[in-house]
C-alpha cells in the first residue's frame, strides 16, 4: 500500500459532509449513532480480568513484572482448576449492580486462552478444569439479558513467535524492572533483541492473532463489543498497527460482525471506522473528550482497587461513595464506566468486590433513572457546588446528584420558569422549590431539602423540566 496515497471520501451525515483521508468501512455519523445507541443508553458495564495470573494473585502483569519464562509460568497452567466458577452467579451480580453489558478477557497478555481455540494448546480446555470457560460465560450472561463483549490482547507473552519488546518478560536488561521503561536506543539493546528474537517469525504470530479474533467472532454468536488491547509504537522496539496488521484485522471484524463496537487501541485513530470509542484508563477526563473539536464516544475503564487481575494483598479499595461518584461523573460528561472485577483462582468474586457490587446495586435500583439514557446537561445548566448533574434528553429531565450533602436548601442558577416539578428520585417524595429570596439572584431558585440527609449514599433530585 502506498503511504502517500490520499483517499478523499465524502460521507453524508444529515446535511454534513465528513472529510477523511483513510477509512475502514463506509458508515455515516447517523448510522454510527444508531449502532452505538444501546451502549450510550447503558452507561454502565462490567469488565472481567481473569486468567492464570489469578493464582499468583499479585497483579495480571506478574509474568512480565517478575520476568518469568514460559517454563516458570507453566505451573499455573498445570494446576488451574476454578472449581467454584459459576458464571450464572457472576451475571446475576452484574445485573443486580445495574450493569447492562460485560467484557471478559478471552485472552490477556500472558497468552492463556479462556476459550477452546483450534490454534493453540494453551487454553482452558487443556487445564485440570477442562472446559471452555468463555462459552459457559457467554451463555450465562446472555441468559440475564446482558450484552456480551470480548477483550483480546494484541500481544502475547507465551507464543513462540511473538518477539520480545519493552513490555515482554524477556525484555532487554536496559529496560529495567518496570515493563515499558523509556530508554535511549543503543547498540547493546539492539544486539540483545536481535539475539533473543533470532529464529522468530512475527508473521506467524500475526496470522495466529487474526485467526483467533476470527474464531471468537464466529464461534460464539452475536458479540456486542470487542476490546483489542493494546499498541505501543511510541516506545523503542514497541509495536503498532503494522505489527498487528490492524487495517486488515479491523476490516475482518467489521465484516464478520458489522454491529460490533470496537475500542481504540489497535493504533488506527486516524482511520474512519478504525475504532468507535476512546478508552481513558483509571481516570475520568476533566471534560467530554473531543477529536478535532468534536465530542466523541468514550468509556473509562477502572478497578475497584489498584489491580485488574485478582491481587490478594492489594488493599487500596475504593469506597462506595467513590464508586457511585464515578458512575455519575462519567455519565455527566457523556461517557460510560466499565468497572472491573478480578475473580479468584477458584472462580469466585473477591468478597470485597461482591460487597461493592451489592452496595452499587442498592443505589442503582432506586437511582438508575439518573444514569440510563442520560448524558451531559445542556451548557446553560451549571451544577451547584457539591453536586453533579445528568440529563435525559428523551424525557427532558435533569438530575442533581448531591455528593456533598448540605442541610436546609440547595440553589440552582438560571432555573426560574424552567422547572415543573421536583422530587427525590429514591422515593419520589416532593421537594418544594421557590424563587431565590435575594433580589441579587432574580433567575435562581432554591430547593427546600431536608435537614436530615436521606438514607441514600448520594441522594438525587429529579427535575421535570418545562
Amino acid at each position: 500500500m502506498k503511504k502517500t496515497l490520499v483517499l478523499l471520501m465524502f460521507l453524508i451525515s444529515g446535511n454534513q459532509l465528513i472529510f477523511s483521508q483513510k477509512k475502514i468501512w463506509d458508515e455515516t455519523k447517523e448510522e454510527k449513532k444508531e449502532r452505538m445507541q444501546w451502549w450510550t443508553d447503558a452507561r454502565f458495564g462490567m469488565f472481567i480480568h481473569w486468567g492464570l495470573y489469578a493464582q499468583p494473585a499479585r497483579h495480571e502483569w506478574v509474568k512480565s513484572a517478575e520476568k518469568m519464562t514460559n517454563e516458570d509460568y507453566q505451573k499455573y497452567f498445570d494446576v488451574f482448576n476454578p472449581d467454584l466458577y459459576n458464571p450464572h452467579d457472576w451475571a446475576k451480580q452484574a445485573k443486580k449492580a445495574g450493569m447492562k453489558y460485560a467484557v471478559i478477557t478471552a485472552k490477556h497478555h500472558e497468552g492463556f486462552n479462556l476459550f477452546d481455540s483450534k490454534f493453540t494448546d494453551y487454553k482452558s480446555t487443556n487445564t485440570p478444569y477442562g472446559k471452555d470457560i468463555l462459552r459457559e460465560w457467554v451463555e450465562a450472561f446472555r441468559s440475564e439479558g446482558l450484552k456480551i463483549g470480548f477483550y483480546y490482547s494484541l500481544f502475547d507473552w507465551h507464543h513462540p513467535h511473538y518477539t520480545a519488546d519493552p513490555k515482554h518478560p524477556l525484555r532487554a536488561p536496559s529496560h529495567g524492572k518496570e515493563p515499558g521503561s523509556v530508554i535511549q536506543k543503543n547498540k547493546e539493546t539492539e544486539n540483545y533483541y536481535k539475539k533473543i528474537n533470532k529464529g522468530k517469525d512475527f508473521k506467524i504470530y500475526q496470522d495466529y492473532l487474526h485467526n483467533q479474533v476470527r474464531e471468537i467472532l464466529t464461534e460464539y454468536g452475536k458479540i456486542d463489543v470487542i476490546w483489542l488491547d493494546f499498541s505501543f509504537p511510541e516506545l523503542q522496539y514497541g509495536k503498532g498497527r503494522d505489527d498487528w496488521d490492524s487495517v486488515k484485522l479491523l476490516k475482518m471484524v467489521r465484516k464478520l460482525q458489522p454491529h460490533i463496537l470496537v475500542n481504540n487501541r489497535a493504533d488506527l485513530d486516524d482511520y474512519w471506522g478504525g475504532y468507535d470509542f476512546e478508552t481513558p484508563e483509571q481516570k475520568i477526563p476533566e471534560f467530554w473528550p473531543e477529536v478535532d473539536g468534536e465530542k466523541v464516544y468514550w468509556e473509562t475503564c477502572a478497578t475497584f482497587s489498584g489491580s485488574w487481575g485478582y491481587y490478594r494483598d492489594e488493599n487500596t479499595w475504593k469506597t462506595n461513595h467513590e464508586l457511585i461518584s464515578m458512575i455519575i461523573e462519567t455519565t455527566s460528561k457523556g461517557g460510560n464506566l466499565l468497572l472491573n472485577v478480578g475473580p479468584t483462582a477458584r472462580g469466585s468474586f473477591d468478597y470485597r468486590a461482591e460487597n461493592a457490587l451489592e452496595k452499587i446495586g442498592k443505589w442503582m435500583k432506586v437511582n438508575g433513572r439518573s444514569i440510563y439514557e442520560c448524558t451531559q446537561a445542556p451548557n446553560f445548566w451549571e451544577a451547584p457546588k457539591g453536586t453533579m448533574i445528568t440529563y435525559n434528553p428523551k424525557k427532558n429531565r435533569l438530575y442533581i446528584h448531591i455528593t456533598d450533602y448540605k442541610t436546609g436548601w440547595l440553589k440552582l442558577d438560571n432555573a426560574v420558569g424552567k422547572i415543573k416539578y421536583a422530587q427525590f428520585l429514591h422515593d419520589n417524595s416532593e421537594i418544594k422549590f421557590r424563587k431565590h429570596w435575594d433580589s441579587k439572584y432574580p433567575n435562581d431558585i432554591v430547593f427546600d431539602t431536608p435537614n436530615i440527609k436521606p438514607n441514600v449514599e448520594i441522594p438525587v433530585i429529579e427535575l421535570f423540566l418545562n
